[in-house]
């Protein structure tokens, strides 16, 4: 950024003037960087072979335009995650990531930014929203006032050319949003919020059109103008483009093949005898060497990275690392590397839930079919099981069937919850390691933006419905214990679907892992197979079903205290409940409550737990 620094004259000179410098920004530089990651193989994941990412990198970055170019599969997105702090440690072998002369450590978040090549934004919110939502969580607000937080978004706004969409939404499948070039410049402008000076970015043209794309690099070239230090990867930039960048870093199978300013790099091409045709474009130029699509017109045996090791260029940057590597200062390395967060636990779930408030309100379909379903489906058993009578046996057959089918749609009508975690998982993972939000704050804010209204609301809706035009125990009290029971069923299912969600990434391995445990518990849960005939190695099976103990509250708050005649014959409740060998005490009935609490808390636990163990390298 500009800065304005105040210079002294020796005396005679003139007054101690106040004079705009530009600052310039920080040096990053890396050397030997040798990466390397673990092959999975088979469904098991079986620990496969080892294979070389990056050998042995070095470089050097500075204030201005820094690419890093290669074909596909040459390192170019590996080693810049490397050196912004993205990639995960225990595959770097060797070497050492420095800026300004210090060890990079965890504290590197909090002056620097890293864009990702996908834009990951709220697409429920406007610009103004998510940028105000980047501001709200990761400016310290003793520093900053409601006030100057919404003045630096207008500049930043403004800087980044985003006047005539700021209040449009970003958009979804359901909602049109902004272009392609406004989200990309949206997701920048979520990073500058900070003020970083050295700024990461991962193909920042990448899925834009030409002049989209030309229009986002011009821009960086701008922000790099004001003191900045940007690093990119870039895969085959237009010619435009391409004048615009100060230093490159050319990587063919990772391995570094140049190192030096973008302008010199057609003259170190040249003298190795590789010859560019008039009006070809210098990036395609050198992707075509480094695909071997080009040839020089004096062969060698040698490789790129062998000639290029050979070059002044490599002996510069070589001399100038060992220079740095001299003069380390460990003090930045010596700090804590718990992530520190610029607000705190309770500001950060506030600013998160109403986040998840609005999305929810914007995108109501889900919210809509959930509510939907429950009174269709509080209808259709209401009609079929209505006004049950009190003669056997259509008394007991017609009640026993009511609540098995009333027990299956708490359970398996909340399945849309698999979906929570793996919709936003991307936006979960980027946020969370920049520092936005802590895992416990995301979580919360599902928990009672989502969880609490979506499923507790319907579902009492869905009692009102069903409990009396069923014309169970007309008792007011009968009639909340009901509720309770449907309502504690659909948390146990919804919670169960939540640990799922956290622990896969796709949809269609989410819908198996619900489905075969929510079978098991139907199984298991008393309705079709009598437990206490059970193989006893199978037994133990019927203390994990939501539906056991759902099955056995319901019918405990129903049958109790209930007479049933046939002619002259008579059974009573509690005569039923002793023959199924369920305990219809008052403790009977709370035990029930207590086992799916116990279900819901351990599934929701081993929840945040799978969260938390989400690979943020990847």
């Amino acid at each position: 950024m500009n800065a304005c620094q105040m210079k002294v004259f020796p005396p005679g000179e003139g007054d101690d003037t106040k004079v705009c410098v530009k600052v310039p920004g920080p040096t990053l530089t890396y050397q030997n960087i040798h990466y390397f990651v673990r092959e999975s193989r088979g469904p098991c994941r079986k620990r496969g072979p080892e294979r070389d990412i990056l050998k042995n990198v070095s470089g050097i970055m500075k204030t201005g335009m820094n690419a890093i170019m290669g074909a596909t599969g040459s390192g170019k997105t590996s080693l810049l995650d490397v050196i912004a702090g993205r990639k995960d440690p225990r595959g770097l072998r060797s070497g050492q990531v420095l800026v300004d002369n210090k060890a990079v450590t965890s504290e590197l978040r909090l002056m620097s930014a890293y864009v990702v090549q996908d834009d990951i934004l709220m697409g429920t919110l406007t610009v103004r929203e998510n940028l105000l939502f980047s501001g709200n969580l990761r400016l310290p607000r003793k520093k900053y006032s409601t006030t100057d937080k919404k003045k630096k978004i207008e500049s930043i706004i403004q800087e980044l050319g985003l006047e005539d969409c700021a209040d449009t939404k970003i958009g979804t499948e359901f909602i049109r949003g902004v272009s392609g070039g406004e989200r990309k410049r949206c997701s920048i402008g979520m990073e500058l919020i900070t003020s970083p000076t050295l700024l990461f970015l991962d193909e920042p043209t990448t899925g834009l059109d030409s002049n989209t794309a030309n229009s986002i690099i011009a821009l960086l070239h701008k922000l790099s103008q004001g003191g900045r230090t940007i690093v990119f990867s870039i895969h085959q930039p237009r010619y435009s483009i391409f004048k615009l960048f100060d230093h490159l870093t050319l990587l063919h199978k990772g391995e570094t093949v140049y190192v030096g300013p973008a302008d010199k790099a057609m003259d170190y091409f040249q003298s190795l005898s590789y010859t560019c045709e008039a009006f070809n474009n210098p990036a395609d130029f050198f992707l075509d060497i480094t695909n071997g699509e080009t040839s020089p017109s004096v062969p060698t045996e040698k490789s790129l990275a062998e000639l290029y090791r050979e070059s002044q260029y490599y002996d510069a940057v070589t001399e100038e690392l060992k220079s740095i590597t001299g003069s380390i200062d460990s003090s930045f390395g010596a700090k804590s590397k718990t992530p520190s967060y610029a607000t705190s636990f309770f500001y950060q779930l506030k600013v998160v839930c109403w986040r998840t408030v609005l999305n929810v309100v914007r995108n109501p379909q889900t919210s809509y079919a959930q509510m939907a379903l429950n009174i269709f489906c509080a209808l259709l058993i209401g009609l079929i099981y209505f006004q049950m009578p009190s003669s056997l046996p259509e008394a007991l057959q017609n009640r026993i069937g009511a609540f098995f089918f009333l027990i299956i749609n708490m359970v398996f009508g909340n399945l849309s919850a698999v979906e929570l975690f793996i919709n936003e998982r991307a936006i979960f993972v980027h946020e969370n390691s920049g520092g936005y939000y802590r895992t416990s704050v995301y979580f919360l804010s599902k928990v009672f933006v989502d969880l609490l209204p979506n499923r507790i609301i319907p579902i009492f809706i869905f009692s009102c419905i069903s409990y009396y035009m069923m014309g169970l125990k007309p008792a007011f009290t009968a009639f909340l214990c009901f509720a309770l029971t449907m309502s504690m069923v659909s948390l146990a299912g919804v919670s169960l679907a939540f640990l799922v969600s956290a622990s896969v990434s796709s949809f269609a391995m989410a819908n198996v892992l619900i489905a075969l445990p929510f079978v098991f518990m139907m199984v298991f849960g008393g309705f079709l197979v009598n437990l206490n005939s059970m193989l006893s190695w199978l037994s133990w099976l019927k203390w994990t079903s939501i539906f056991k103990y759902g099955l056995d509250a319901v019918t405990i708050n129903e049958m109790k205290g209930q007479i049933f005649r046939n002619g002259n014959a008579t059974l009573t409740g509690e005569m039923y409940l002793e023959s199924q060998g369920i305990d219809y005490s008052l403790w009977g009935f709370w035990q029930n409550q207590v086992a799916l609490l116990g279900i819901i808390l351990v599934c929701m636990t081993f929840a945040y737990i799978q969260l938390r163990r989400i690979n943020r390298w990847k």
